[in-house]
């Protein structure tokens, strides 16, 4: 017996996996990692995968923190520069309310210029207009924002944005939780270190969230999996984390990068000029380990949107227990050539191509709808 099958057998044991063992795993065969990742994947329902209704919402683009991967941002006078008022938004989630959506992921830019009311506001808004819709909006590096604006500790910001009608927080920011990573791709984002303590503090406070992982750029396959590692550590402490989800690089479609004018010469030392994309082998080998290693996480969401629908299909017989969103746009990712046009049936169609039952549920992994075969 190889080592890679005796650390296979140990987490089918029941086993908790180290960072030696995760780095191994690397290297095993691609299908027998699937087949064990697959014998550790939970379902709410037998062979039943599930995907939400939702939309993303983009309030702004501008942002000051320029990390090296989004093609998304903008300086503030930049020519594209926008900030969506409280009527766009409603009218967006409106749209949402009629197609049968019952989740919307609100996040923006960094800005200092907005203050705390707004994001209160909105909040507020959406939820006395639509109250059946979950919010689950805003990123730890926004609340680490408004926060040091605000002069609230984080444990008082999370309770004004629950009484406004938050309801949990998305996982984005967390990239690769290595400084030195971090210090690369965008050093102006908050710390690793500061990514967990603002999930912490909002799992203190009663508000669930997601975690993701960016991969496939300038961190090693240790950094890759130390930041599974802490993932898991936290999930220890708070049993906060709903789902974790995994997503790959997606470098820039030449000649996308429109705020480029706006960032002078910074734009010559960007760390990720040149790097391709991972290959499916890498992005189905990280999907299974993810769920080997963290043993404490019920569901890991297939990246479709990065990794196209067909790939995003084949990652359910690695791991992945749900489809995520239905996500009828993107604004963070079209600039990178990815434009997203998907609905509910074709997740519904692509679950049932694979030989699996769609279920609709909700942000809390409450299934509303079973479409049968």
């Amino acid at each position: 017996m190889s080592i890679q099958e005796k650390i296979l057998e140990k987490r089918l044991g029941g086993g908790r996996l180290s960072l030696e063992d995760g780095l191994l795993l690397y290297s095993c065969d691609l299908l027998a990692l699937g087949q064990a990742a697959q014998a550790v994947t939970p379902h709410l329902l037998p062979e039943i995968v599930t995907f939400v209704v939702d939309r993303n919402i983009s309030y702004t683009n501008v942002c000051t923190i320029g990390c090296d991967f989004c093609a998304f941002h903008c300086q503030p006078k930049a020519k594209d520069a926008y900030l969506l008022t409280k009527e766009e938004i409603l009218d967006k989630v409106k749209e949402l309310v009629d197609l049968g959506g019952t989740q919307v992921l609100i996040q923006g830019g960094v800005r200092s210029d907005l203050t705390l009311d707004y994001y209160l506001d909105m909040v507020r808004a959406i939820h006395e207009k639509f109250p059946k819709i979950h919010i689950h909006s805003f990123s730890a590096v926004e609340m680490d924002m408004l926060a040091k604006k605000s002069g609230l500790p984080l444990s008082e910001l999370f309770q004004q944005f629950k009484k406004a009608g938050l309801n949990s927080l998305p996982g984005g920011g967390a990239e690769i939780l290595a400084e030195r990573v971090r210090k690369l791709i965008s050093p102006k984002k908050i710390s690793s270190d500061r990514w967990l303590e603002v999930m912490r503090t909002a799992h203190e406070a009663g508000l669930k969230t997601t975690a993701t992982m960016v991969f496939g750029h300038v961190e090693t396959l240790e950094e890759r999996v130390m930041h599974l590692i802490r993932l898991r550590e936290l999930q220890d402490e708070t049993n906060g984390f709903r789902a974790f989800i995994p997503w790959s690089f997606v470098p820039f479609k030449p000649g996308s990068r429109s705020s480029v004018e706006t960032r002078g010469n910074e734009a010559e030392y960007w760390a990720l000029q040149g790097v391709m994309p991972s290959s499916g082998d890498d992005y189905l080998r990280t999907v299974a380990i993810s769920r080997l290693m963290l043993d404490n996480f019920e569901h890991i969401q297939s990246g479709w949107l990065t990794e196209g629908l067909r790939l995003g299909q084949i990652a359910l017989a690695f791991g992945c227990d749900d489809m995520g969103g239905t996500l009828f746009e993107d604004k963070v990712l079209e600039p990178t050539g990815i434009e997203v046009h998907t609905r509910r049936d074709d997740l519904i169609r692509l679950i049932k191509s694979a030989g699996l039952t769609p279920a609709q549920r909700d942000t809390n992994y409450h299934v509303l709808n079973i479409f049968e075969s």
